[in-house]
């Protein structure tokens, strides 16, 4: 069985779900931070982790793997969430890796009603300095109405970069303004804090989850 980390009320009608990214767990301080402004809308939020990054917490310094190789994980990952008495609308998503992994699995789970929607936080578009090596094959014809939200500092993916990808018309990317690919903004330079846009991502979420 998946173990989760649960914020929010179990009573709410939308439930989020989140992948942590390559290399911070699901109780790191950006995952908790993003949890607890979704939380803060009205969100239940569950957080998992990979058996990779599990598997660090007792010593065994395991490599992030090949991000489709954990597809089979995150599908149990929503089957075990289902298990344990979490009903209504579904979320899916998570921190760049996670959400990479979250949006492959995406359009399976929306075709068989098991998930309403995707968020991406932070989509690793393709390496750093690397821009060639794209990681957008399966986004163009995404089906599963996603949210992708990306700092426009973001070496992961640029503004100007994704404005040639031809994503699917399924996808809005939201831009916040100054942040880095953890979505921190430079305060003295942006006017913006990281709360700032946490609070933006969990607002934009919640007004999307209402429509669809």
């Amino acid at each position: 069985m998946t173990t989760f980390i649960f914020d929010g009320h179990d009573t709410a009608p939308v439930t989020i779900l989140l992948a942590h990214g390559a290399g911070a767990s699901m109780d790191s301080p950006s995952m908790t931070a993003t949890a607890k402004a979704l939380a803060a809308v009205g969100f239940q939020v569950a957080r998992f982790e990979f058996h990779y990054m599990a598997a660090r917490r007792y010593g065994q310094r395991k490599p992030p793997p090949r991000a489709e190789t954990v597809n089979p994980e995150y599908i149990k990952a929503i089957t075990d969430l289902r298990a344990r008495g979490v009903a209504g609308k579904l979320i899916i998503g998570g921190k760049s890796m996670g959400g990479r992994v979250a949006s492959m699995v995406a359009d399976e789970m929306f075709a068989k009603g098991e998930i309403a929607g995707l968020v991406c936080l932070g989509y690793p578009f393709h390496p750093p300095a690397k821009p060639e090596q794209l990681r957008t094959k399966h986004l163009v014809g995404l089906k599963t109405p996603t949210l992708i939200f990306q700092g426009t500092r973001d070496e992961f993916g640029t503004k100007e970069e994704v404005a040639t990808y031809g994503l699917s018309n399924a996808i809005e990317v939201i831009w916040l303004e100054d942040g880095d690919h953890d979505l921190k903004p430079r305060k003295a330079i942006s006017g913006f804090s990281t709360g700032d846009h946490l609070k933006t991502v969990a607002e934009t979420i919640k007004a999307s989850a209402e429509r669809i």
